[in-house]
């Protein structure tokens, strides 16, 4: 074909390419669609990053995870989103088993431990949180804090506790308990936090009422205790966080992942952020933002000073399958009086 029976853009690319000069990809395939389930404030850095380091630009959708999760399997191929990055791989499990997801690019997989990603290549793991305990100081030392997750419900915990069921969050203990004990002692469990915790909207809460000494401990992901630290400071931080040993069901380590879209109208520029998200430069961003507070998955990157060595961690031995995809802990949670 000729130069000259290309439209412009076409022509002034293929000029390029033939002199060996790049070019920024074509208007029309220079942008995503990101549905967004992570913190904003890192991804809006991490978008931006991007965007210098491609010249791709991103279009940001952000809503909690389970809800965009459930808006995709609403849209079907009709979903104008090019990926979905998501704080809990139980969203990520959903989409797959819906046949939503498209395959992760080999490279892109290998660049995190397998146990991290989808067992199947249709997403990858990003960063990683762990559940703990925040305590406050005046109220409770380390000694005093339960050795399991599933002692929360005894008595002697009640009005001890402060829970967010609602969160996001709290779905994949819930399912990390279900995959462990069964339906009957998880419902037993819920229904003992139902008697003993207070309830708070979202995590944020948790750990500020456990701070000003409104509930002697919570259930929260590390980041929540760090981020409020962060904010306010030692002098007005009154509470610690507490890791749960022994591979307690209570030390769950809760994996974020992203994911193409089947449907994805630019495959190329989501396979590309993919890339970038599991890249050295965006887990060094994430790791030293002193704002995610996570734990980056790509080998080799250290997490913030103040989370515990993700290698002394203690999880219990539950595969990203036997999590699965939170449904049934929605179920036990609404059962339970607790949604």
């Amino acid at each position: 074909m000729k130069l000259s029976s290309l439209d412009a853009p076409l022509r002034a690319a293929a000029l390029a390419l033939a002199a060996g000069v790049s070019l920024p990809l074509a208007a029309h395939a220079a942008s995503i669609t990101l549905y967004n389930a992570q913190h904003e404030q890192v991804v809006n850095q991490l978008v931006s990053d991007f965007t210098a380091q491609t010249g791709i630009s991103v279009k940001v959708r952000s809503d909690e995870g389970p809800a965009l999760a459930a808006q995709l399997v609403a849209e079907g191929a009709s979903t104008p989103a090019d990926v979905y990055f998501t704080e809990n791989s139980p969203e990520l499990m959903l989409l797959q088993e819906k046949g939503l997801l498209g395959s992760v690019q080999p490279a892109t997989l290998s660049a995190v431990p397998a146990q991290y990603s989808s067992p199947s290549g249709q997403w990858v793991g990003v960063t990683a949180r762990e559940n703990v305990l925040a305590y406050n100081t005046a109220q409770l030392q380390p000694a005093q804090l339960p050795p399991s997750l599933l002692d929360l419900a005894k008595p002697a915990w009640k009005g001890k506790i402060g829970i967010a069921p609602s969160d996001a969050d709290f779905l994949p203990l819930v399912s990390a308990v279900l995959a462990a004990k069964g339906e009957a002692q998880t419902l037993a469990w819920l229904k003992g936090l139902k008697t003993n915790a207070q309830i708070f909207d979202d995590e944020e809460g948790v750990v500020a009422a456990v701070n000003r000494g409104a509930v002697a401990t919570g259930i929260v992901n590390n980041y929540y205790w760090a981020r409020l630290h962060a904010e306010i400071g030692d002098k007005a931080t009154h509470s610690a966080i507490g890791h749960f040993a022994n591979h307690d069901l209570g030390a769950l380590v809760n994996v974020s992942g992203a994911a193409v879209l089947k449907a994805a109208h630019n495959p190329d520029g989501a396979q590309r952020f993919l890339a970038y998200l599991v890249s050295d430069r965006a887990q060094e961003l994430m790791a030293k933002d002193h704002v995610s507070f996570e734990y980056p998955l790509r080998p080799g990157i250290a997490a913030d000073p103040v989370d515990k060595p993700f290698d002394q961690l203690q999880p219990p031995a539950l595969t990203i399958e036997q999590l699965g995809d939170d449904s049934q802990a929605g179920k036990l949670l609404r059962e339970a009086g607790l949604l």
